[in-house]
């Protein structure tokens, strides 16, 4: 007996545990069941929404280069000056201080005069003697006292003696060494008691309201470029030139040459545009030049990062936001400037709301969460 209620009791388990598995697996959904509850609640990816805006954005041509002086143009000498000496001598005297503002014919320099002085002195009394002497051929002349030579040859010598009398005053002039233009001294290399010669540098002078900038521009942008369009000269080189607004100290002023020359060693052309006076740039100092050659006023602009292109980077696309969906949208994208992106498109206009970051990888339409910009 004991044999037999054991047996039945191991059936009964089996089959309570065999009826447990078929009720499972009849209450346990399909792979289909679960694919079609795992696509009935899509994933939402966060982005940055922003609004599409009007702006006037321009554009630009970027160089760089350095402040120099104007060089010399039509009717204007150089704006920059290196100061010698037209003879050799011992410099005795120095009135040029580094700084200083000087106007064109200010003595700066005298050299030791003494040895000149004496023969102007010289010169001065063999032209004297000679006059006297011509004045009485011609008091004898009158009365028919002298001979016609003799009134000759004391005129010639009266000549001859004047001539080597304004020779010496010249070479004394030349001891005496003026400023060339008006301008500020910047250097100042020699000092009383150097010996000089006329390969001597004694000083240095710029001209700081005749200033202009020398930009190197690409020669595939040179095309836009024209005399009289504005030039933005700010110190330094930033970093994204497109980006960013123009940085504190920039000088506006306009082209005023365009070189006719491609530099073959760098590909660019030269480009100078004049300084306003008193401008708070010097020479030597590196500047970025950014001419401004269009302008576009109240277009429809987005952030740049809302901007996509695609693989082969032949289309731009926008994101379109509408009831938490984003729907990308083909656009046409014209200037860049500060940030923002000028864009044409049928289905955008002011105030539509775009994904204004994290578009990129986003497929053509999804369901998104909105987070702050």
């Amino acid at each position: 007996m004991s044999r037999i209620r054991l047996s039945y009791v191991v059936v009964t388990v089996i089959a309570a545990g065999l009826v447990a598995t078929i009720v499972w697996l009849v209450r346990r959904p399909s792979a289909a069941a679960e694919s079609e509850e795992g696509k009935a609640q899509p994933t939402e990816v966060a982005v940055k929404v922003g609004k599409v805006s009007r702006a006037t954005l321009h554009a630009y041509v970027t160089g760089f280069g350095a402040v120099e002086p104007e060089p010399a143009t039509a009717g204007l000498p150089a704006a920059s000056a290196k100061i010698g000496s037209p003879v050799a001598g011992l410099l005795a005297e120095s009135h040029a201080i580094e700084g200083q503002r000087v106007e064109k014919g200010t003595v700066l320099f005298q050299l030791d005069s003494r040895v000149a002085d004496v023969q102007v002195e010289k010169a001065r009394q063999a032209a004297d003697f000679a006059d006297r002497a011509f004045d009485r051929q011609k008091r004898l002349l009158s009365v028919d006292a002298t001979s016609q030579k003799l009134y000759q040859e004391a005129e010639a010598q009266a000549r001859a003696a004047h001539d080597e009398f304004a020779n010496a005053q010249a070479q004394s002039a030349l001891l005496t060494i003026h400023a060339p233009i008006t301008g500020t001294i910047t250097r100042v290399l020699a000092k009383p008691g150097d010996a000089i010669d006329v390969t001597t540098v004694l000083a240095e002078m710029v001209d700081l309201e005749r200033l202009v900038v020398s930009a190197k521009i690409r020669s595939a942008d040179i095309g836009v470029v024209r005399r009289g369009q504005r030039v933005e000269l700010s110190p330094g080189r930033p970093d994204a030139p497109e980006q960013v607004a123009a940085p504190t100290g920039t000088v506006t002023a306009t082209v005023s040459y365009i070189s006719p020359a491609v530099d073959p060693a760098t590909d660019t052309v030269m480009v100078r545009a004049a300084l306003p006076r008193q401008s708070t740039l010097r020479p030597g100092q590196f500047v970025t030049a950014r001419i401004l050659y269009d302008e576009h006023r109240d277009r429809l602009a987005v952030p740049i990062d809302s901007v996509v292109t695609d693989a082969d980077g032949k289309g731009a696309f926008v994101a379109i936001v509408n009831n938490n969906t984003a729907t990308k949208k083909p656009v046409r994208v014209g200037i860049k400037e500060n940030g923002l992106a000028e864009v044409e498109s049928p289905d955008l206009h002011d105030g539509t709301a775009i994904v204004a970051s994290g578009a990129y990888g986003l497929p053509d339409t999804t369901r998104i969460k909105p987070i702050a910009q």
